[in-house]
């Protein structure tokens, strides 16, 4: 007659125990993060809305008077989102209360998500991207812009999504208005 002794029985129960833990902890971890995905597509979109307003917007300041590709100050530094006219308006936005709007309205149901977005390679920027103007044959210099829409989530301390785009000059220069070689005109 076959039968279990006392201390097989111990040890299945053991194994089977540890089996089952490792399970509940795996099912445990899963549900807990399950919303992940959804926080990360969402602040890929937001990203992404940030990141197509701003590189639909002029590279340069459309303000009569403007010299610098990147104002500072006002006039030509708009004070509101609602009035930005070019790339470096957005430079140093930082939408801490949540995402929002071109308006500055804020979005329901997005207020934990947070937005800040930098432009690097404006005109005397050390980081200026691009050729200078010694090196390409017309008069002024071709110029990108980085701009960085980064992401964050007040309730995920370790969250963090950067969309990096560049905008580029397609004219010489701030100045060119006529077409010498290689500008195109306005």
């Amino acid at each position: 007659m076959a039968g279990v002794t006392l201390v097989e029985m111990v040890m299945y129960i053991a194994i089977v125990s540890i089996g089952v833990a490792g399970i509940l902890s795996v099912m445990t971890y899963t549900t807990r993060y399950s919303a992940d995905p959804m926080v990360e597509q969402q602040a890929l979109l937001i990203a992404e809305s940030y990141m197509e307003e701003i590189l639909h917007k002029r590279f340069t300041d459309p303000t009569a008077g403007a010299t610098q590709v990147c104002p500072t100050a006002l006039p030509y530094k708009e004070a509101s989102r609602a009035s930005y006219d070019n790339v470096c308006d957005y430079d140093n936005l930082n939408d801490s209360a949540g995402a929002v709007d071109q308006l500055g309205n804020t979005i329901a149901g997005l207020t934990a998500y947070n937005v800040s977005v930098s432009v690097t390679g404006n005109v005397g920027d050390a980081l200026a991207l691009g050729p200078t103007a010694s090196q390409i044959t017309n008069v002024g210099a071709l110029r990108v812009l980085r701009v960085n829409v980064e992401v964050t989530h007040d309730d995920i301390p370790d969250f963090r999504l950067l969309l990096t785009g560049y905008r580029t000059n397609y004219y010489c220069d701030t100045t060119e208005t006529t077409v010498p070689q290689g500008c195109l005109p306005r």
